[in-house]
């Protein structure tokens, strides 16, 4: 068992005052109603709620020493004052799991759009080239043979979850970890004592401005995986510090002059160290070459979906530049990669038209969407979606006259509203439409109950037709007020369809909008 010293042994931040004792520590925890005898309880400050208010309660139930903020005395245990509590947290979670990104290769993916996909094929590499690998993204963690659900609505977990899930990785032999990171991971120091080796970029685009209050903080915050390379300590393994960045996109320049060490970039069609030639799309995916100074590879992806082009380069550039694997064995682990929940996910239950359910929910990747399904279609392409409460409001009305434009026909419905109003929600998206010359209920419709909306857009649909269902994709649950309702938007589809072509078919979920 640890003591407070130990845990603080290797600890890089300042210590403003308290001194580290000789007590043992049973766990660590940031949830003080989670709180052992023999615990550190580390007192988070929020968005809406402050951890040092629950300090007495903590130490009620056994915690033998306090790690916060604030100046506080006369505590019966241990207080150890920090600048950055949520800082500490990820540095502390690192001491009690041993600091096991030491012992792996760490890969770091961020961005807006894509992240998801890109983790998968770099993870597909990794295995097609006989790496021992795991990975933490959206949708899963995967140790071993054993996947774990990693949440409803977090990409990146909390800095505790993520060194457990580190620790995992180690005591099961893997040598190497694919890691999707957001700006909220970053931004509230999550991933911190993860020691990268190597990080990639898909893109940074329109997103969480609420949260980050402008795009150059957003841009910053995803900065981080880039400037921490530097910082991540000499491996027996060897340091690659590689950052690998997306010439197409507007973060390039800034990220190009800020990323310290060796980097790589990667271009659908512009000059860099990976590019794509003669790109094929495909009905069943796409093909093309990879092209660097010194190679030229052919690859082909069961995904479609023109963005995806610029997802394998990422990958691709990772495993080549990065870890030095064979052209020729990422090209087949590209390959191996069948599919991604939610993720331009076909559904067929004998239907004349094509139904897609997709996670597009920010204004570049609605975008992407519609125009991949143009390549798939030659007949209209119908688009459902929503915008979530409590989050970007600018990015109702961006995503609104994206689809006006880019679409035949737009349905607006729920997507998590929270505790906003749905309604109110709808009207600022339906603004956006009418503004670029959309006509309510004629190019388009807004419907609360997303279960409805899906049902309505199939009526729509002719023989030939595309409905892309997007905004939720591979997500479990809905939020209405404070309550997490269980929704999966394929299992909704589904019902959806099955009503509409009169065969046995899941039952649609239920959404607190179906009272109505």
């Amino acid at each position: 068992m640890k003591t407070l010293s130990d845990l603080f042994s290797q600890f890089p931040l300042p210590i403003i005052s308290g001194s580290p004792t000789q007590i043992e520590i049973r766990s660590i925890t940031s949830d003080s109603r989670k709180v052992r005898q023999g615990d550190i309880f580390v007192a988070l400050s929020g968005e809406y709620f402050d951890g040092h208010k629950y300090i007495p309660n903590a130490i009620e139930q056994g915690a033998v020493a306090i790690v916060g903020e604030q100046a506080i005395t006369n505590l019966p245990v241990t207080y150890i004052k920090v600048e950055n509590a949520r800082q500490s947290l990820a540095h502390l979670a690192a001491a009690y799991y041993d600091y096991p990104a030491r012992e792996l290769t760490m890969l770091g993916v961020t961005g807006t759009d894509g992240k998801t996909t890109t983790s998968n094929f770099l993870y597909q590499i990794l295995r097609e080239a006989g790496l021992k690998v795991g990975m933490i993204s959206t949708v899963n963690a995967i140790i071993g043979n054993q996947v774990l659900d990693t949440g409803f609505h977090v990409t990146t977990p909390d800095a505790l979850d993520t060194q457990h899930y580190l620790a995992q990785m180690v005591d099961a032999g893997l040598t190497h970890v694919v890691l999707e990171t957001t700006s909220h991971g970053w931004a509230q120091y999550r991933v911190d004592a993860c020691e990268f080796d190597i990080g990639v970029v898909t893109n940074i685009t329109h997103e969480h401005l609420d949260y980050h209050g402008s795009y150059e903080a957003y841009r910053a915050a995803k900065a981080r995986l880039f400037t921490s390379l530097e910082d991540t300590m000499d491996k027996p393994q060897g340091n690659p510090r590689l950052a690998v960045l997306n010439k197409d996109d507007i973060s390039y320049d800034y990220l190009s002059r800020i990323a310290p060490g060796p980097q790589a970039c990667y271009s659908v069609d512009a000059s860099a160290s990976a590019r794509a030639q003669n790109v094929n799309y495909l009905p069943d995916g796409i093909e093309f070459d990879i092209v660097t100074d010194t190679l030229h590879v052919a690859v082909k992806t069961n995904l479609v979906g023109s963005y995806n082009v610029s997802n394998i380069l990422a990958a691709f550039s990772v495993a080549v530049f990065g870890l030095g694997i064979d052209a020729e064995v990422a090209a087949r682990g590209i390959a191996a990669l069948v599919g991604i929940p939610g993720r331009m996910e076909s559904i067929d239950m004998g239907q004349d038209f094509t139904v897609i359910v997709d996670f597009a929910h920010t204004p570049f990747a609605l975008k992407a969407a519609i125009e991949s399904a143009r390549d798939m279609t030659k007949g209209r392409v119908i688009a459902l979606f929503g915008s979530a409460g409590l989050r970007d409001r600018e990015k109702r009305r961006m995503m609104a006259e994206v689809s006006v434009k880019q679409a035949d026909l737009t349905v607006l419905t729920a997507e998590d509203p929270r505790t906003e109003s749905l309604r109110e929600i709808l009207s600022e998206m339906a603004s956006g439409a009418i503004g670029k010359g959309g006509v309510e209920q004629e190019s388009f419709w807004r419907i609360e109950d997303r279960g409805e909306a899906i049902h309505f857009a199939l009526t729509l649909a002719q023989p030939g037709d595309m409905v892309l269902v997007c905004g939720k994709g591979h997500e479990q649950s809905m939020c209405f007020g404070e309550i997490e309702y269980p929704w999966d938007d394929l299992i909704a589809t589904r019902a959806a369809l099955g009503k509409f072509l009169g065969v046995d078919a899941p039952e649609m979920p239920y959404l607190p909008t179906q009272d109505k």
